[in-house]
C-alpha cells in the first residue's frame, strides 16, 4: 500500500517505537504511581523522561506544563471548556477541525460564550488584519490551526501570537499538522496553551497527545480521579500536572511517543520538512500537468506543510478516493475531513475533497506513481 493519508496518522513510524513499546510493554507495562516496586519506579522515570523531552522539543524548562491526554481532540476540549467563563467572547477560523468547532459551539448553545469563525482569503490563510477587525472588549481566546488540515497552509502564528499579547487576550494554538514538522518554540512565540497530536508527525502511538499550559493559566478540570498522588485529599489535587492526569495512564503512548521525538532529534526535524515539501513540490508540479484537476488552497510552499487537497472535475471525491484506493492500492482521506466550515465557505460541501498527505517515510517513487495513476483515472474518467 502506498500511504498518503499522514495528516490523519502517520505510518508507518519509526523503528525504534516499535521497539521501544514492544520491550516496554513485555517488561515493564504496569501501572505508574500506584507501587514502590522496581517496575514501577522504572515507568515514572520513563514518564517523566518523555515530559521532559516534550518540554525541550517545544522550547521550556517546566515540563510539569505539558499534561499527557488521550490526543489533539481531548487536548483542545480541556483547553477550550477549562478556560472559558460565562460572557467570554472567542475568536477562532472557518479553517477550523471539529475539535474546535464542536466544543466551542456547545459552549454557544449552553449560552456561556460567543464566537465569531472569520474566514480566510484566498490562499487559505487568516490574515492578523482579520482577527483585529473581530476583537470585542470581552474576547478572551483566539483558537486557532498552525495549519489548516485540507489545505496545508499554515498561518503566521509568530504575529498573530505577538498581537493577542498586546492585547492581553489568551491563544490556544492547534498543531496538529505542524508539531513534529515545523519548529514551535514556546520561548520565542508566546502561545498560551499548544495542543500537541502525538500520533501524527511525533510518529507516537494513537491514542496519546499533550496539552502546554502556561503557567499563568489555571484551567478546569475535565475529569476527577485517582491521580497516585495525595490519596488521602477528596478534592483533585492543584499540582501539575497531576491535576489533569487522572486514572491510568497511557504509558504505551507516552513510551512511543518519547521514542518518536527521539527519533526526530537524530533525524532533524529541519531534514524532516525538507523531504516532505520536496514531495509535495513534485506532487504539485505532476499535477500540474493533468487535465481536470482542482488544486485548492495555495501553491506556495513557503506556506505549507506537505497537506494538498485536490479533485477531479468529472467525478465526486468519494468516486475519486475509490478508485485510488481500491484499483491502485493508494491510500488517502475523501470528503469533508471534519471541516465543515472550511468546505461551506469553499463550496464543496457536497463533492468533498480528495486529500493526499506526505511523513517523511513517503518517497519521491511513491509520488511519481501516484502522479501517473491519477493521470489515468483523469483520462478514463475525461
Amino acid at each position: 500500500m502506498v500511504y498518503f493519508n499522514n495528516a490523519a496518522t502517520t505510518w508507518p513510524k519509526p523503528e525504534n517505537v516499535y521497539k521501544e513499546v514492544n520491550e516496554f510493554f513485555r517488561q515493564e507495562g504496569v501501572n505508574p504511581g500506584r507501587s514502590q516496586d522496581l517496575k514501577t519506579m522504572n515507568i515514572n522515570r520513563k514518564i517523566f523522561d518523555t515530559r521532559e523531552k516534550l518540554a525541550n522539543f517545544f522550547g521550556q524548562k517546566n515540563s510539569s506544563r505539558f499534561v499527557f491526554t488521550s490526543g489533539a481532540t481531548e487536548s483542545l476540549n480541556l483547553a477550550i471548556k477549562g478556560f472559558l467563563n460565562r460572557g467570554d467572547h472567542v475568536i477562532s477560523t472557518r479553517l477550523e477541525h471539529n475539535s474546535v468547532i464542536r466544543p466551542l459551539n456547545d459552549l454557544v448553545q449552553e449560552g456561556r460564550i460567543t464566537v465569531d469563525y472569520l474566514s480566510f482569503n484566498k490562499k487559505g490563510i487568516i490574515e492578523r488584519s482579520m482577527i483585529e477587525d473581530a476583537i470585542q472588549d470581552c474576547t478572551a481566546l483566539i483558537v486557532i490551526s498552525h495549519a489548516s488540515n485540507v489545505l496545508g497552509t499554515v498561518n503566521n502564528i509568530r504575529e498573530i501570537a505577538d498581537f493577542a499579547q498586546q492585547n492581553n487576550i489568551k491563544i490556544l494554538l492547534d498543531a496538529a499538522q505542524t508539531a513534529g514538522v515545523l519548529d514551535i518554540n514556546l520561548n520565542q512565540i508566546k502561545i498560551d496553551m499548544l495542543s500537541i497530536p502525538g500520533h501524527k508527525s511525533l510518529y507516537g502511538p494513537p491514542g496519546i497527545g499533550s496539552l502546554f499550559i502556561r503557567e499563568n493559566i489555571n484551567l478546569d478540570t475535565l475529569m476527577e480521579g485517582g491521580t497516585g498522588s495525595n490519596s488521602l485529599n477528596t478534592f483533585q489535587p492543584e499540582v501539575m500536572p497531576d491535576k489533569y492526569e487522572s486514572g491510568t495512564m497511557n504509558t504505551l503512548g507516552i513510551v512511543g511517543l518519547g521514542a518518536g521525538l527521539d527519533f526526530i532529534r537524530r533525524t532533524d526535524i529541519n531534514k524532516i520538512y525538507k523531504h516532505e515539501i520536496n514531495l509535495l513540490k513534485n506532487f504539485i508540479e505532476g499535477l500540474s500537468e493533468i487535465k481536470n484537476i482542482i488544486i485548492y488552497g495555495s501553491r506556495d510552499l513557503k506556506q505549507k506543510v506537505g497537506v494538498l487537497s485536490i479533485n477531479l472535475s468529472n467525478i465526486s471525491a468519494a468516486k475519486f478516493a475509490y478508485l485510488l484506493q481500491n484499483e491502485y492500492n493508494i491510500s488517502v482521506r475523501s470528503g469533508l475531513h471534519c471541516a465543515p466550515l472550511l468546505h461551506k465557505e469553499m463550496g464543496t460541501v457536497n463533492k468533498g475533497m480528495v486529500r493526499f498527505s506526505f511523513s517523511f517515510f513517503n518517497t519521491l517513487d511513491e509520488v511519481n506513481y501516484a502522479l501517473n495513476v491519477i493521470e489515468e483515472i483523469a483520462k478514463k474518467e475525461g
